[in-house]
């Protein structure tokens, strides 16, 4: 179904450039997917520009227009765009854009940015991940003011700017980034994710018993999750003598160290779907030590499975876990104090089952719909201040 036609609004036609839409599944490609769908359902006209891999890892959303790329050296998972082809550029001119939205500030990104300026079409851009400190993680830190010296530049001339979270949207305050700013959240699907998918059947066939106490890290396993953190944290806690088990639910290049530095963790690879809420509820806990997220969605989705959260410090976190109710937050350098929380909540069930309870009910407050119908408002609302589409 899809809105009754006002002629008194601007008529909005997006087109949607990103670095990833579905040659892998992570957080900023099923976000975007679930964008389209939406605005396509409410019968806005939507084209994506994006990389594609030799294998699609699921059938996207919409039109797709690939863009050539190449793997990303050190991490052949993800791919670069080399540029904005005369093929693509022609069929964006057929679709005849009103708007340009920007989803990562790469090569793709930027020739995009450039186009629209060339044309007079209005550019807003979602801030998914931090990418100018992914460089602290690869030896290459004296590169990250370069980097975020870009994004500045980038951001400053985009309409509108959205952050998934308040707090991230106080950083890009504070680093000059933009003025122009809403926060774009991030919903959860609390039917799929809920407590009422714990399966004591599925933790037996990984041979966890029944009362053990089961810390989750849900996400890609690489290094700007901070990987090293988590299995330094997690070796502490069993030295120190805590009983439970790990489970990672993820892959990526750091799978095959953390498998040797924690050879009794489990390692059930990439979920998604219904096998990755069994995973959530079939835990106990939910361990997130990653300082790049901008939102969280696997933080989210924890909680809406009703797992109280143990996180880094980190723009999204910080938006979505509330520090003694909900669960905890603490520096992302400091193993000790993660130690000393999942601790604290291997041994006392009662605290984790009132945190969880508490968890679900702050995850319900995060609805797709209200969440997806506010970006089309701002659309609009850009479309208008600058005069553009119908009714403008």
């Amino acid at each position: 179904m899809t809105d009754t036609p006002n002629e008194s609004l601007p008529e909005l036609r997006v087109a949607l450039f990103t670095g990833n839409y579905n040659y892998i599944k992570d957080g900023v490609a099923l976000t975007l997917n679930r964008l389209v769908a939406f605005l396509l359902k409410r019968g806005v006209a939507v084209l994506v520009f994006a990389p594609a891999g030799a294998v699609a890892a699921f059938e996207p959303a919409g039109e797709l227009v690939p863009v050539p790329s190449m793997a990303i050296p050190g991490r052949s998972e993800y791919r670069i765009a080399l540029g904005f082809p005369a093929a693509a550029r022609q069929r964006l001119a057929e679709f005849s854009p009103t708007l340009i939205h920007i989803a990562v500030p790469d090569i793709l990104g930027y020739r995009a940015l450039r186009y629209a300026e060339r044309q007079g079409l209005p550019v807003v851009a979602s801030f998914h991940t931090r990418y100018d400190t992914y460089f602290r993680f690869y030896g290459a830190g004296f590169l990250e003011r370069i980097a975020t010296a870009y994004l500045r530049w980038f951001y400053k001339r985009c309409r509108r700017v959205y952050p998934p979270s308040p707090s991230m949207a106080d950083i890009i305050r504070q680093e000059g980034m933009s003025e122009h700013i809403e926060v774009w959240a991030r919903g959860v699907d609390s039917g799929l994710f809920s407590p009422a998918r714990r399966d004591p059947s599925w933790r037996r066939s990984l041979g966890i018993g029944a009362d053990d106490v089961v810390i989750n890290f849900t996400g890609r396993l690489v290094k700007e999750k901070n990987t090293d953190l988590a299995v330094r944290v997690l070796t502490l806690l069993k030295k120190r003598g805590v009983v439970f088990r790990a489970l990672f639910a993820g892959d990526g290049p750091e799978m095959k160290a953390m498998q040797a530095a924690l050879p009794e963790a489990l390692f059930p690879g990439f979920l998604h779907g219904e096998e990755l809420a069994r995973a959530y509820a079939s835990s106990d806990i939910f361990f997130f030590p990653s300082e790049s997220e901008t939102f969280g969605s696997v933080t989210l989705e924890a909680m809406a499975s009703g797992l109280p959260a143990v996180n880094a410090m980190a723009s999204g976190s910080n938006s979505l876990v509330v520090p003694g109710e909900t669960g905890f937050i603490e520096n992302p350098r400091d193993a000790g104090a993660f130690a000393d929380r999942l601790e604290t909540l291997a041994n006392d069930g009662a605290l984790r089952t009132r945190m969880g309870d508490k968890a679900r009910q702050r995850a319900l407050t995060f609805s797709w719909d209200a969440i997806l119908g506010g970006l089309i408002d701002s659309y609009r609302q850009v479309l208008v201040e600058t005069g553009h589409g119908r009714g403008a």
